[in-house]
């Protein structure tokens, strides 16, 4: 019978954070990724209930069955073109991808697509409402549509107006399709998603932006000539933009959710403000702001709804440095640096000792999981002698 070891990778001091409510983005371009049942464990003892991937991979899907986590699920950029003209594709990715796992795993949303419009590629740009239909489509006719929503995640780059947030708009040449977008958003009642990055603009200016305001530290913020609202923070005022921009085309109807968001620990030599200080202040100031359900200046009854970018830092991924850095955890279970989130990563031996139900049953009381339960979650399997 195996033997499971635990380790549980805390200091003494450190203060665990009540992250319920908090999402996290858990992206897998890495070699050297925990298996999906060991993060399964390490979510729930951080408190995460709220996981965004980037596909639909079926190994984590499982591993979450009977959980009490709630996943957007991601359906790729390359697969949009193909949805758009052919909805009997949308109903197979459905059919091959969701069911299996909706009975036991809570699947909310589907995205389609991720920033679609940074890649300026006017076909597939004009790919994403007919695919985002056809899925919608197809949860329909299984009676899914009130159950999984359907939305996009979009980057910055479509606003072209950021400052001040009152003048939010949208780049004249996205219009035609933001428009119809927006629309469907509306009549589904679905939000809109935005990957957010202060990191991005403090990166690229910062001397004209204070830090301060780019980490949520105490600073003098700006005042908004149009509206008088003080905006203390950056990405308070990423987010007002938008809605601005959204109003623009005539709806106020439309939740303006941020789907990405973080700052990265190590960086190259021109990504500056990229270090383990500055994205423990981000991370950590953002989950206190979470907590206290803070909204944004022009949206002040709308708690900030937040995915973290992101669990692991991943090896694989192509780009600067920072792209390989935004993690809180490293692959080990470590933290990459203390804004009090202490998990629990388990480790597998295996071994023949009568001393597995012992630590089966320890687990047991920490998780809230029987031992058959948990057996089953981690995907060990046992042989008894």
């Amino acid at each position: 019978m195996s033997i499971l070891r635990f380790s549980p990778n805390r200091e003494e001091e450190s203060v665990r954070v009540n992250s319920q409510g908090v999402g996290i983005n858990y992206g897998q371009i890495a070699n050297n990724l925990p298996s999906p049942a060991r993060v399964a464990v390490l979510l729930r003892s951080l408190n995460i209930t709220r996981v965004k991937l980037y596909d639909a991979d079926p190994n984590v899907l499982f591993s979450f069955s009977n959980s009490q986590v709630d996943f957007m699920i991601g359906l790729g950029n390359e697969l949009l073109q193909n949805m758009s003209t052919d909805p009997t594709k949308a109903e197979t990715w459905i059919q091959q991808r969701l069911q299996p796992h909706i009975s036991k795993t809570r699947i909310t949303s589907i995205v389609v697509g991720n920033e679609i419009f940074k890649t300026n590629d006017r076909v597939l740009i004009s790919s994403l409402l007919p695919a985002m239909k056809s899925v919608y489509s197809a949860l329909l006719s299984l009676g899914l549509e009130k159950q999984v929503t359907v939305t996009s995640a979009h980057s910055l780059d479509i606003l072209q107006t950021s400052y001040p947030p009152s003048s939010g708009s949208f780049k004249e040449e996205f219009v035609q399709f933001l428009q119809p977008l927006l629309d469907f958003h509306s009549q589904i009642k679905s939000p809109f998603l935005i990957n957010a990055y202060p990191f991005f603009a403090y990166k690229d200016s910062p001397k004209e932006i204070p830090l301060e305001y780019a980490l949520f530290q105490p600073n003098h913020g700006m005042i908004d000539p149009n509206t008088n609202l003080h905006y203390d923070n950056m990405l308070f005022a990423q987010v007002d933009a938008l809605y601005s921009a959204v109003k623009t085309l005539g709806h106020t109807d439309i939740e303006i959710r941020i789907s990405e968001t973080g700052w990265p620990s190590k960086g190259d030599v021109d990504e500056i403000g990229a270090s383990p200080e500055n994205a423990a202040l981000y991370n950590g100031n953002l989950l206190r702001l979470v907590e206290q359900r803070k909204g944004t200046p022009a949206k002040q009854s709308v708690p900030i709804d937040v995915y973290v970018f992101a669990l692991f830092n991943e090896n694989l991924k192509p780009g600067p440095t920072s792209e390989r850095n935004y993690g809180l955890f490293y692959p080990d279970g470590k933290p990459v640096y203390n804004v009090g989130l202490q998990g629990y990563l388990p480790d597998i031996i295996y071994s023949s000792s009568a001393a597995t139900i012992k630590i089966l049953n320890l687990w047991r009381a920490v998780m809230g999981l029987s031992v058959a339960g948990f057996i089953i979650e981690m995907g060990v399997k046992t042989r008894m002698r």
